[in-house]
């Protein structure tokens, strides 16, 4: 009896061994703290231009052209109403008039009332043009004013039945304004458009 014992007691024992063992293979040893693996943080993506920031890029703008613009009295008057302000505006901030051009200012009428009462509107309403781009800036000897009454009209005054055509006559009461290329731009565009030395060599060959 004692033996048996003996021996189920060292069963046990044994098997209680080699559980422990396995246990002890099984878990493995915990990673110290400092050691532990971080991802590195990535940092937001940015989008590089081609295009450098210091570089100057040129803009290659038309020849420039002579301006010829209308600006309003349809309604017989000679007072600046808000659409020939806007005419004026336009005008004003033309390439043109900011080149320092000559500018031919002429007034009109329609063929209603005489002659002489036509060149007296004509050359109140280019007055009244003048002094605006005066006020505004414009040197004033560019400045050249034409009374020219109703001697050019835009649109015939009258329909083919001899009945007054009042849109026309409408479109005759008007200020025209003329810049002309200044004589330095003219000058810059000429030379700019002469042919190189390889150009004309090759247009001979």
């Amino acid at each position: 009896m004692t033996i048996r014992r003996a021996v189920t007691l060292t069963s046990v024992l044994g098997c209680t061994l080699v559980l422990g063992a396995c246990k002890y293979q099984n878990d493995p040893d915990p990673v110290p703290e400092d050691e532990a693996t971080e991802e590195p943080a990535t940092e937001p993506t940015q989008t590089a231009s081609i295009i450098r920031e210091d570089a100057n890029i040129e803009v290659e703008l038309p020849a420039m052209e002579p301006l010829s613009a209308r600006i309003s009295f349809d309604d017989g008057g000679s007072d600046l109403t808000e659409t020939a302000l806007a005419e004026l505006a336009a005008v004003l901030e033309s390439r043109q008039m900011g080149e320092g051009g000559p500018v031919v200012i002429s007034g009109h009428t329609d063929s209603g009332g005489n002659d002489q009462a036509n060149l007296r509107s004509s050359e109140t309403r280019a007055n009244a043009v003048k002094e605006w781009l005066v006020d505004n800036g414009v040197a004033e000897d560019r400045l050249t004013v034409v009374a020219l009454g109703e001697q050019n009209p835009a649109k015939p005054n009258a329909n083919a039945d001899g009945t007054s055509n009042e849109e026309n006559r409408a479109f005759n009461r008007r200020v025209m304004i003329d810049i002309a290329v200044s004589e330095e731009v003219a000058k810059q565009q000429a030379e700019a458009e002469r042919p190189t030395l390889i150009e004309q060599v090759t247009a001979e060959d």
